[in-house]
């Protein structure tokens, strides 16, 4: 018995190690055929080509407003670039529109750009700084061409503000925050332009009257279509920055994209909604097809994203969701700050699903590895950014590695804001926690998507003003943290503090009455550079926030103004009752 024991155990312990060796083999092999097929994926015809780069941004779009996130709309062209492309899981932005896209194009915070305190509104003299390089000045040292389509929202009141005069070559769009689809006007001005330098190089902004009507979604759809059909015979590479309209208030659509919502959406204002976002999605389909048709495709690297959560505040009828995150645009929850988006790239990135942590702020960084080869390729006259709070993000992205990046400020702003947080507030992601000073919103709730026939779910406004999430175990920020971890609020507090020591002035300005459409045959002008304009530059100083200055600093923008820029009516607009108001009780923070 010994004997076959002995021979039992020296046959097991060969089996063992032949088991081992045979894993092993078999992990080299996968990991052989993994690279292999990596290889395979860059295509030696692209490997060493820069690649087009199209960013896609859509506006007020919530996280389950989409097919490829299980919403009730239909986005069949979407689902299918998300399906082959790589799904980010953790991509987030700012919780409104102008800050997102300050930090979208320079690759910094808006606390370091003066972007942090809400947007930019109509007839307000001021904007992105002009001494911030951004992201069409970049690729250009890289020879892309540079297009951008659709929103800027980044500053008017002089030339030097608008697109071609901060790197694009050309622009369709608009220059304001918000206006109506069909005449694309704000209040009494129309503001869609055509800009672009002429053949003697001569700067021309056309005024397109001509265009009154025409639904924006297929216009910036049928421009970029354009733009490709003319690009692709172009050698070097091109940067093409679309940003819809899409789906901003005022919700308006053409009738044939509402009529395919009449069987499972019975709301009139819901059917509005959802025909809003098929619309942009019959346009990236259109899109993408002529990419393929082109050729171009292999060599073109989309990145689709919202600019913030969905709209789901201050309005009588909730049509947006960001279910199952919390809040929506102005919020510091996930649901205003955590967007649906993923890349696609067909001949680099096989389908995949990334949980890396990316913030919109590394999409410069990311765009200029990408444009350099990682590095290969060096820029013809090397321009220097401000330091970058972005990273690059490529390599987690195309290998998926970690992400570059264990933290990010979701923002500190000192003051209150319409519609949104009434004390100052701050927040912090570090690692798998969150910290959020002040107030998270409003909006404070749960709104699943209405056509499923959920009740929105009203979150209560925290006591303590001071709040801790685990977004890896509680993405839907469910249960405050705050007391069973102290040593991880202090730490986060103690963080916050120190972004908040590199802050910047606050860039807002009060609205100036020079800015009046009226003054410029009914249009919107930069005003401060047309003749006759006496307007000060000045400096709008901060104030210390008090319970006092907290009513004072709502009075600043008037409510036709809070209206005209957001393109909201009285009748849109909720009352006191609503289950996202905060409760009038202040207590005033420090951070």
């Amino acid at each position: 018995k010994a004997v076959v024991s002995t021979q039992s155990t020296g046959h097991h312990k060969l089996f063992q190690t032949f088991a081992l060796h045979l894993k092993t083999m078999r992990a080299v092999v996968y990991i052989f055929c993994f690279v292999a097929s990596s290889l395979a994926r860059l295509n030696p015809a692209y490997a060493d080509r820069q690649p087009n780069i199209i960013y896609i941004l859509s506006d007020d779009l919530g996280h389950s407003d989409l097919g490829f996130t299980d919403g009730h709309v239909q986005t069949p062209n979407l689902n299918k670039l998300a399906r082959e492309g790589v799904l980010l899981t953790q991509s987030y932005v700012q919780q409104v529109c102008s800050p997102t896209r300050g930090a979208l194009m320079t690759g910094r915070y808006p606390i370091h750009t003066g972007l942090q305190h809400d947007v930019i509104y109509p007839g307000e003299p001021w904007g992105l700084p002009l001494d911030e390089i951004i992201i069409p000045q970049v690729l250009k040292e890289y020879n892309y061409s540079t297009h951008a389509v659709g929103k800027w929202h980044l500053g008017m009141h002089k030339w030097a503000y608008t697109p071609l005069h901060r790197g694009f070559d050309d622009f369709f769009g608009y220059y304001l925050g918000g206006q109506n689809y069909n005449s694309h006007k704000n209040r009494n001005g129309l503001d869609l332009r055509s800009d672009y330098f002429d053949k003697d190089g001569k700067f021309v902004d056309e005024l397109r009257w001509d265009l009154d009507g025409r639904y924006s979604a297929e216009l910036y759809s049928e421009r970029v279509v354009e733009l490709l059909n003319g690009l692709k015979s172009q050698e070097k590479p091109f940067f093409i920055y679309l940003a819809y309209q899409s789906v901003h208030a005022p919700h308006m659509v053409p009738k044939r994209y509402i009529d395919q919502y009449t069987s499972h959406i019975r709301n009139e204002k819901e059917k509005v909604f959802a025909g809003m976002v098929s619309a942009m999605d019959e346009g990236i389909g259109n899109i993408t097809q002529v990419l393929e048709t082109t050729g171009l495709a292999e060599n073109t690297v989309i990145v689709f994203s919202s600019d913030n959560g969905g709209n789901v505040n201050c309005v009588h009828e909730v049509t947006s969701s960001n279910y199952p995150y919390r809040g929506g645009k102005r919020a510091l929850y996930e649901g205003g700050v955590r967007t649906p988006s993923f890349v696609w790239a067909p001949t680099r990135l096989p389908p995949s699903k990334n949980n890396a942590m990316i913030h919109v702020t590394d999409w410069l960084p990311t765009f200029r590895s990408m444009a350099s080869l990682q590095g290969r390729l060096q820029p013809n006259h090397p321009i220097k950014t401000k330091p970058l709070d972005g990273v690059d993000q490529w390599l987690a992205i195309s290998e998926n590695l970690p992400s570059n990046r264990t933290e990010f400020v979701i923002n500190i702003d000192p003051k209150p804001v319409q519609c949104g947080h009434r004390v100052p507030h701050a927040g912090i992601r570090w690692r798998e926690w969150k910290l959020i000073l002040g107030a998270g919103g409003p909006p404070n709730g749960w709104y699943p998507a209405p056509a499923l026939g959920d009740t929105a779910a009203c979150g209560a406004h925290p006591d303590s003003y001071i709040e801790l999430y685990n977004i890896e175990l509680d993405p839907s920020e469910t249960r405050n943290l705050t007391l069973e971890y102290p040593d991880i609020v202090k730490h986060l507090t103690e963080k916050i503090r120190e972004y908040n020591a590199t802050a910047v002035p606050l860039g807002n300005k009060p609205h100036d009455p020079a800015s009046n459409p009226a003054n410029f045959n009914h249009t919107w002008m930069p005003w401060q550079d047309m003749q006759g304009s006496q307007t000060p530059l000045g400096n709008h100083a901060e104030e210390s926030v008090t319970k006092e200055t907290i009513s004072q600093d709502t009075e600043n923008i008037s409510k036709e103004i809070w209206l005209a820029g957001n393109q909201l009516t009285e009748k849109d607009v909720a009352g006191e009752e609503a289950c996202f108001d905060i409760d009038q009780h202040i207590n005033l923070v420090e951070f």
